[in-house]
């Protein structure tokens, strides 16, 4: 598979930074595409993709923790004094639990997880191409980006949407203690007022775009530290360029993905 070589230099030119993207682009378009066809091929790795999800998704647990009950706290703390001011406090749990499941927990854990996960990738398949590892697996008749690439990207795009559902439940408890803290309101209240209003078409493509997301943290890292070179250097750039890519791939998506749920769910609007 010959993918495009990006330009390194310590004085880039805007012709080279235009080059770069466009190379950048066309490669991940590339690289996909073998993915593709990579993935439905015999064999399917199947203990190393557990692996993997146990390595990049439960171990990413305690921080997307941290972050769901943050969101949820910081959410409903925020919104109290301005629902107060025109007497809608009854509404608090359905707005927060409403802007978790459609937007905030699919996202933000989805940025969380490009921080820790694609920057890992980019960094250990990057660290084994310089140090020729991957030259050695070639030799050895061994696919590489079959056991490498495939199972890392199958990983990701199965693991995040299991931690966005858990960041939604972990940030809708954060605004139930925000709730407790400025006003006395029943869990069971709460509880009855986060199930009426959130709907099947609410929680669906919320959950369903971080399939997209998930592949995109994968695929970007796998990409970048796959055709890593120039030593150590060449390494530290794979890592940092992948968390910039993904990140900036997650927001662009997001935006296309809720115009499309808008055109197929138009109660959502």
């Amino acid at each position: 598979m010959k993918l495009p070589t990006l330009k390194y230099s310590r004085r880039l030119s805007a012709t080279d930074y235009i080059y770069n993207f466009l190379a950048t682009i066309s490669g991940l378009t590339l690289f996909s595409i073998e993915f593709i066809k990579q993935a439905v091929v015999p064999p399917f790795e199947v203990e190393q993709i557990k692996k993997h999800m146990d390595e990049l998704g439960v171990k990413t647990l305690p921080i997307v923790s941290v972050t769901g009950l943050i969101i949820g706290l910081v959410l409903a703390m925020q919104s109290y004094p301005v629902l107060a001011r025109f007497g809608a406090t009854d509404f608090l749990p359905g707005m927060v639990a409403l802007s978790v499941v459609r937007e905030l927990a699919p996202v933000i854990t989805a940025l969380i997880f490009a921080g820790r996960v694609s920057s890992g990738i980019g960094a250990e398949l990057g660290s084994m191409r310089v140090t020729e590892q991957i030259d050695a697996m070639e030799v050895s008749a061994v696919n590489p980006f079959k056991f490498l690439v495939v199972t890392r990207v199958i990983a990701t795009t199965m693991i995040l949407p299991l931690l966005t559902i858990y960041v939604i439940v972990i940030a809708i408890l954060g605004g139930y203690i925000a709730v407790i803290i400025t006003e006395s309101m029943t869990f069971e209240y709460y509880k009855n007022a986060v199930i009426t209003s959130i709907e099947f078409g609410d929680f669906i493509p919320g959950v369903a775009k971080t399939f997209v997301f998930g592949y995109i943290v994968g695929i970007v890292g796998a990409y970048k530290g796959f055709t890593a070179e120039g030593g150590t250097e060449g390494v530290g750039k794979a890592s940092t360029t992948s968390v910039v890519i993904s990140s900036l791939l997650i927001l662009i998506f997001d935006m296309v993905l809720v115009k499309i749920t808008l055109w197929l769910w138009p109660t959502l609007g």
